[in-house]
């Protein structure tokens, strides 16, 4: 685990410059950015949360990968989540948009599997996926 959060470090820093200028990229700059450091390791982590699950008796019957989740909104944040589902629409997930809104005092996170890497573009919600894990990093 400590070699992976190294990578995840140094690989941030390669692209963006430095750890701190991470949380301040231009929206489009960010997705792609973040989705890039994502695809880096998103197999070891699909891998280690399947691991986990299986070994609690909760495995996934169905295709998983691990995606970014792009929060745009007040600032533009990146994450990631695993999605399981039929391997067909599993393939076709790029990303998990997150939509946040309040509803009676209630802050609400709205997970979205989606067809395209960078939703200020377009993208199409994947019918069939779910999310099944969310990754967060403490930078």
């Amino acid at each position: 685990m400590k070699k992976f959060l190294g990578l995840l470090l140094v690989l941030g820093t390669v692209m963006t410059g430095s750890a701190a200028s991470a949380i301040d990229l231009g929206p489009l700059l960010g997705v792609v950015g973040g989705g890039l450091l994502v695809d880096a390791v998103a197999g070891p982590l699909n891998d280690f949360i399947n691991t986990i699950t299986f070994n609690k008796g909760v495995g996934a019957k169905e295709s998983t990968k691990v995606v970014p989740i792009v929060s745009v909104g007040s600032g533009t944040r990146i994450g990631a989540a695993q999605v399981s589902g039929p391997k067909n629409t599993v393939d076709k997930t790029k990303a998990v948009a997150q939509i946040e809104a309040s509803f009676q005092g209630v802050r609400i996170k709205i997970l979205v599997p989606i067809d395209a890497l960078n939703p200020l573009d377009r993208f199409r919600r994947v019918q069939g996926v779910g999310v099944s894990a969310i990754i967060d990093l403490k930078l």
